[in-house]
């Protein structure tokens, strides 16, 4: 056995190439996890730089200079960006204001509902366990309400740091696409001469990374506007609310579209019950879901979405547990990486296995 671990680590750690990638991915993960809090502003400007990068090739290949075409593009997409903040932003708070004021009748209506339940199921359950379930719900409200008070205290202290993101961001990022040449030039010749598999894993990344961002960002709008007209079409309260959640849920894949189905259902089940109209906008919300995961994320993301759905979801929780919200968010990029990584790594040719496996190939025929 560690003859073979031997042999094994020799054949595969024995090539430069491979012991640079794994070096600089290591400390590039290190550096992301340990310095995360001072480079959040980086890396959200790199984001947002990945999605604007292509209205900047299309416009110099037109003849514009480069920072002619950065100027423009950065100008029109602030200009988008704080229109649409504008337009949705007090719509959802006041909406998120009548949800907070409706919040109690809610729940007494949920506590005579639950109360009615050993009538309608005798021997199943009892009054008694539903009490208990109830005053457990209460303890858990009690607690989720002081979590909130003090994140939104703790909220006035970043105010600063969100002022921060508003400046320093569209700088950060205006200078990344309009320096993109020198900027990458750099960044390579901090990289040790052995680089030839860290360019093949970069090359098949890159574009990858490009069109997940601005797929992301296409999928969150195209679902929450769909979601949307329908909550609105169905009369559903609080819809432009609960469309912005279903917009953003599918920031995190399978998980979100289940943690934003239960704040529809109930609010569908107070403002219904258990009428047909409940039914159907619960079907209409099952067909919207459906249709992202079976059309438009295939179309949007053809080049990732081969990873299986179980490598998602744990790459969902590694990452998020290490990265927090930009973990989860690149997630798929993130696994991918780890599968080009193995990839790359897999298909390097090494003379002795490689000698050793075609002699034990010709004995074989033999």
């Amino acid at each position: 056995m560690l003859d073979w671990l031997k042999k094994w680590y020799t054949n595969k750690f024995s090539d430069p190439q491979v012991v640079t990638l794994f070096l600089t991915l290591l400390i590039g993960f290190l550096a992301i996890y340990w310095l995360s809090g001072m480079l959040g502003p980086v890396l959200v400007a790199i984001a947002f730089a990945y999605l604007l990068e292509w209205p900047v090739a299309r416009l110099t290949k037109l003849g514009l200079s480069r920072t002619i075409s950065t100027s423009m593009v950065v100008i029109s997409f602030i200009t988008i960006i704080s229109l649409i903040m504008m337009s949705i932003l007090p719509a959802a708070w006041a909406q998120g204001r009548n949800l907070a004021r409706d919040l109690p009748s809610m729940i007494e209506s949920g506590k005579s509902y639950l109360l009615e339940l050993p009538d309608m199921l005798p021997g199943v359950i009892s009054a008694e366990q539903i009490n208990l379930m109830i005053q457990t719900a209460d303890e858990r409200l009690m607690s989720f309400s002081k979590e909130i008070l003090s994140l939104s205290l703790a909220s006035i202290f970043d105010l600063v740091a969100v002022l921060i993101y508003l400046v320093l961001v569209p700088v950060m990022v205006f200078f990344l696409l309009k320096d993109k040449d020198s900027l990458s030039a750099s960044f390579v010749g901090l990289l040790p001469k052995e680089r030839t598999l860290i360019s093949q894993v970069w090359n098949e990344m890159n574009g990858q990374i490009m069109n997940y961002i601005r797929g992301k960002i296409l999928e969150i709008l195209i679902v929450g506007a769909v979601s949307f007209v329908v909550f609105t079409l169905f009369g559903l309260n609080y819809a432009l609310l609960l469309a912005v959640c279903v917009g953003f849920s599918v920031l995190i894949p399978y998980i979100g579209a289940a943690l934003a189905t239960l704040p529809i259902a109930l609010v569908a089940l107070f403002q219904w019950g258990l009428t047909a109209e409940f039914g159907y906008l619960m079907l209409a919300y099952a067909i919207i879901q459906a249709l992202d995961g079976n059309v438009l994320v295939p179309l949007l993301f053809s080049e990732v979405v081969d990873l299986n759905p179980v490598f998602i979801i744990i790459a969902v929780l590694f990452f998020g547990g290490l990265f927090g919200f930009w973990g989860i968010f690149f997630a798929i990029p993130l696994a991918s990486l780890v599968k080009a990584t193995i990839k790359a790594w897999s298909s390097r040719i090494y003379p002795d296995s490689d000698s050793g496996t075609g002699d034990e190939a010709k004995h074989a025929v033999e």
